[in-house]
């Protein structure tokens, strides 16, 4: 049920390029969900999962408020591209955790 002083008639529409930051924020924060996920099922490296999660949580938020909730801000470039070299580091962890 939406409140009655919500009116979204008159919000701006994105732009291609907000539109694809904003992809790419959330891939990397319900990719950190699903890992969050898995470490609570396995009982492996909680606190990464724990923290990564918060730690987007209020790098997004904080970053949007400091861009005045502009999505193509660098300020939200920079914590996307901070959580895809966390992805990379994770990936490598694992890889060369692997036994074989």
């Amino acid at each position: 049920m939406m409140h009655a002083d919500m009116d979204t008639s008159k919000a701006p529409d994105l732009t291609a390029e907000q539109k694809r930051w904003a992809f790419l924020g959330s891939t990397m924060l319900l990719t950190a969900v699903g890992f969050l996920g898995f470490a609570f099922a396995e009982g492996i490296m909680l606190p990464f999962a724990i923290g990564w999660v918060v730690l987007q949580m209020f790098g997004y938020v904080g970053s949007l408020k400091l861009g005045n909730g502009d999505l193509a801000h660098p300020l939200f470039k920079t914590q996307v591209m901070l959580h895809m070299m966390v992805l990379g580091l994770l990936i490598a962890l694992v890889i060369r955790a692997t036994p074989g």
